[in-house]
């Protein structure tokens, strides 16, 4: 990245709110509902000091992983187990699209939560987007919603556009039929893929110079899972090998392979210039 370029960015990202800090002059935001990996932080099961921080410290606490991208309508991408309480949390009562990266629990596991909002709130099916496995996937585990579903098959490449924002659907190296979306609005383009071990070489074309990469970091250190997952240093260096703007460290476990708290965390990426960030539940930046 050019020193400009670089210096531009950092400007844009000083100048970005977080949703306690009002309302933002934007034409669109994108909200981080959930950062967290599977089993969340801290983790019931769970008492290393990454757990019994976030016990302590309401910030350090993570949801599994979805993403709210808002501009004269809403649409969110996947349905964590947590959404009724990242929804309270954000003051979301309904939204009017939905994106789905995979079908994996923690992708999906609050679809649940919706079919009321369907009923009572919205009166009509969700306009629902994902790959033909992840929709049979979701079919499978929630027979019971797909009525509140309207959906629509993607292919690799496949684009939606919707509030003045265009979603390509790009492949990544996960579970069979998993995508991260680019997202492009006349301001940003940014890429979301919050489960990924490294990108495949289309995808990496297709997103090289992103301003914003916001990227599975699921490990802390050791990678047990390197085909399906990142570490937070490889998410650093393969977003520096893709000229990105910002990165954004997302999927957090927090406690894999070795603990990791809040305060290292942020602490060790001050060293890339505010160049890397790390997602919170909450977090809220224009696009």
């Amino acid at each position: 990245m050019t020193t400009d370029r670089a210096e531009q960015h950092r400007t844009e990202q000083t100048n970005a709110l977080d949703k306690s800090d009002g309302q933002l002059k934007t034409a669109h935001t994108f909200t981080f509902l959930g950062t967290g990996a599977g089993c969340g932080v801290p983790a019931f099961f769970c008492e290393c000091p990454a757990c019994e921080e976030a016990r302590r410290d309401p910030r350090a606490r993570r949801g599994d992983c979805g993403v709210m991208i808002e501009g004269g309508k809403r649409l969110v991408i996947d349905t964590p187990p947590d959404i009724r309480h990242q929804f309270n949390r954000e003051g979301v009562k309904a939204f009017d699209r939905l994106l789905y990266t995979h079908a994996h629990f923690d992708h999906i596991g609050g679809l649940g939560e919706l079919e009321y909002m369907v009923q009572l709130v919205t009166k009509e099916a969700l306009p629902t987007y994902g790959s033909a496995l992840a929709l049979e996937g979701i079919g499978r585990e929630f027979h019971y919603m797909t009525y509140c579903l309207d959906e629509h098959v993607l292919e690799p490449f496949d684009n939606v556009e919707y509030d003045g924002v265009r979603y390509t659907a790009l492949p990544v190296t996960h579970a069979p039929g998993t995508f991260g979306y680019l997202v492009e609005t006349p301001k940003t383009k940014l890429f979301y893929a919050s489960d990924t071990g490294p990108l495949p070489p289309e995808t990496v074309e297709a997103v090289r110079g992103v301003d914003v990469l916001v990227l599975d970091a699921t490990f802390w250190k050791r990678n047990w899972n390197p085909n399906d997952h990142h570490s937070v240093q490889e998410t650093i260096e393969e977003g520096f090998a893709l000229d990105a703007g910002t990165v954004y460290l997302t999927h957090l476990a927090m406690h894999y392979d070795e603990p990791v708290t809040l305060a290292e965390l942020e602490a060790y990426v001050e060293q890339y210039d505010r160049r890397v960030k790390v997602a919170l539940d909450g977090m809220r930046f224009a696009i």
